[in-house]
C-alpha cells in the first residue's frame, strides 16, 4: 500500500492495490493520477450521486471463496439511467469489478479474448457470440459516459470520459467488452451474482444512505414535480425517470435537480386497479408502487396494465394485469438457454414458444427506474410451460429475460387490501324500474288480451318496448359515463 499527500488539501491519499493509477481524494475530490515516479492533480473529480445501492467504499465479502475489499468506483450515466461499476481488490492481490445496475449484481475479472472479436458498431442485442470457448448472448449494447468517480481505479478517467460497452450473458456466466479505447476491447468475464451470496460487510444500511445521501436514497418519498409542483412518489436513486400523474410531465431524476424533460400533452384519464404509491407485505419486505403504465400489442386489439414495485435491498417486482388475470414477474439474473427458435429452457424445465408481438407504451405514470415514454416500443417473445412463463424483451440496445407465475386476484386483494379499484359494472336501475312496470303491465293486461278480439297482441308488444327500450338506453348512457 503507497499513501501520498494530496495536492489538493494535503490529506493522505492511500493506494491499497499495485495496479491503481487513478485516485480521488474523498476530501476535496481532487483527482490524482500515480506514475513510477510522481503523483499529479488531474483537478476535480465530480460527486457521485449517491443511489440506492448499499455498496460503498470499504464494503468487503467474498468470492469464489476469496476475500475482496471494494476500493473504487466509477458511475457510467446513459440516455436511459446510470450504473455503478465498483473496483474491487482481493486478498490475493488480484481485482475485478462489482456491476450494479437497477440492484442487479455482476462480477468480473480481465480476461485475454483469444480470438478475434466483432466491432462496436456491428454488435446486435439478441446475436449470439463465442469467446474462450464458450457461446454467449448479446444483452446490452449502449455508450455511456463517466459522470463521476471515488476511490482508487486501475486506470484513468474523468468527467466526460465515454464507454462504449456491450454485455453478453449465457445462464449465470457474464462478459463484458469495454470499446473506450477503440476497436480492440479489453474483455472482463464472470458471472451474476446476488448480493447476499458474497457474504457482504460493511454495507451501508437505510438509516446510513439516508444519513449520507440527503434525499438520494433507498426510501420512497414525495418529490415535487418542477412542472407542477404536485407531489410524486419516488425512490431517490432507484428511479430515474418520473411521468408526473398530473401535468404529465416527464422528470429526469438522475441528476442532483429533477429537471422537466418535455412538458406532458393532455391525455384522457387512465384508470388503474392499484393506485401509485399503494403499499404491500410481500415476501417478508414491504413493496411499494413506483409506477403504472399501459401497454398494447401492435395492432391495439390487446391491452394491459404494469405496475412497478419497489423495496430497499431487494429486486424489482412487476405486477402485470391483463384480461386473463394477473401475474408476477420478475427479471432474470440467470439465463435460460434458447434455440432461437420456439423452445427455451430453464431450471431444467422445457417452455414453448407461445407468441411474439410488438409491446406499445401508451401511457405512463409514476416513477421508474430507467425512462419511459408514450410511443415506447420493444419486440416480445413469449414461452409457456403450463402455468409459468418466460418473456424475453428487445431493443435496439437491450434484450432482457423476465420469469411470470399467475396470481389470484383474491391475493393482489390481501396484499393490497382497500387499495384495489376492480371496475364493477353498473347496476342497470333504470332497466329495473322498467321490468317492475311490465309485470304490473302484463298482469294487469293479461286477461283483457286473452277475450279481447282481432289482433291486439302487436299492440301489447309494441306498449312493452316502448316502457323498456328507454330503460336500457339510460342504463347505456349511465355506463358510458363512468
Amino acid at each position: 500500500m503507497q499513501q501520498v499527500a494530496c495536492p489538493g488539501c494535503g490529506a493522505p491519499v492511500q493506494f491499497k492495490s499495485t495496479a491503481s493509477v487513478m485516485a480521488v481524494c474523498e476530501f476535496c475530490k481532487t483527482t490524482l493520477l500515480k506514475d513510477a515516479t510522481s503523483v499529479s492533480n488531474l483537478g476535480k473529480m465530480s460527486e457521485v450521486l449517491e443511489d440506492y445501492s448499499p455498496v460503498q467504499i470499504g464494503t468487503s465479502g467474498q468470492f469464489a471463496q476469496r476475500s475482496f475489499s471494494v476500493i473504487g468506483r466509477i458511475q457510467l450515466q446513459y440516455s436511459d439511467g446510470f450504473w455503478n461499476e465498483w473496483y474491487v481488490l482481493f486478498d490475493d492481490g488480484t481485482n475485478g469489478w462489482l456491476s450494479d445496475a437497477s440492484g442487479q449484481f455482476t462480477m468480473t475479472f480481465g480476461k485475454t479474448a483469444g480470438g478475434e472479436l466483432p466491432i462496436f458498431d456491428k454488435l446486435v442485442p439478441g446475436r449470439t457470440l463465442a469467446v474462450a470457448g464458450q457461446v454467449y448472448t448479446t444483452s446490452d449494447v449502449r455508450t455511456a459516459r463517466c459522470s463521476a468517480g471515488q476511490g482508487e481505479l486501475p486506470f484513468k478517467v474523468g468527467v466526460g470520459w465515454q464507454a462504449r460497452v456491450a454485455d453478453f450473458r449465457t445462464s449465470d456466466r457474464f462478459l463484458s467488452l469495454d470499446y473506450s479505447d477503440g476497436d480492440a476491447p479489453r474483455v472482463y468475464a464472470g458471472q451474476a451474482v446476488k448480493l447476499t451470496d458474497l457474504k457482504p460487510q460493511l454495507l451501508r444500511d437505510a438509516d446510513r444512505i439516508s444519513d449520507s445521501a440527503g434525499r438520494f436514497r433507498g426510501k420512497v418519498s414525495a418529490l415535487a414535480c418542477p412542472s407542477c409542483g404536485a407531489p410524486v412518489n419516488c425512490a431517490p436513486g432507484v428511479t430515474v425517470h418520473i411521468v408526473c400523474p398530473s401535468c404529465h410531465a416527464e422528470v429526469d431524476t438522475a441528476g442532483s435537480v429533477a429537471t422537466v424533460l418535455a412538458a406532458g400533452a393532455a391525455l384522457d384519464k387512465v384508470k388503474f386497479t392499484l393506485a401509485l404509491g399503494a403499499e404491500a407485505a410481500i415476501d417478508g419486505s414491504r413493496y411499494t408502487i413506483l409506477g403504472a403504465m399501459r401497454r398494447s400489442d401492435g395492432d391495439g386489439a390487446s391491452e394491459w396494465s404494469e405496475y412497478l414495485l419497489y423495496a430497499p435491498g431487494r429486486a424489482f417486482i412487476w405486477l402485470i394485469e391483463t384480461e386473463g388475470g394477473w401475474q408476477r414477474a420478475e427479471v432474470l439474473d440467470r439465463w435460460p438457454t434458447w434455440d432461437g427458435a420456439g423452445h427455451a429452457s430453464l431450471d431444467g424445465r422445457n417452455f414453448n414458444k407461445r407468441e411474439e408481438y410488438g409491446a406499445r407504451v401508451t401511457f405512463a405514470a409514476g416513477a421508474f427506474n430507467w425512462r419511459v415514454s408514450v410511443g415506447d416500443t420493444v419486440h416480445v417473445t413469449e414461452f409457456v410451460a403450463g402455468s409459468l412463463g418466460l418473456a424475453a424483451e428487445a431493443t435496439n440496445e437491450e434484450l432482457t429475460w423476465s420469469r411470470s407465475s399467475p396470481l389470484a386476484l383474491d391475493q393482489i386483494r390481501a396484499w393490497f387490501g382497500g387499495h384495489v379499484h376492480v371496475e364493477q359494472q353498473p347496476h342497470p336501475k333504470y332497466a329495473d324500474t322498467a321490468r317492475r312496470i311490465l309485470i304490473v303491465y302484463l298482469v294487469v293486461n293479461a286477461i283483457p288480451l286473452l277475450f279481447a278480439t282481432g289482433n291486439s297482441l302487436p299492440y301489447a308488444l309494441l306498449g312493452a318496448a316502448a316502457i323498456y327500450l328507454p330503460a336500457y338506453f339510460f342504463d347505456r348512457l349511465d355506463a358510458e359515463g363512468r
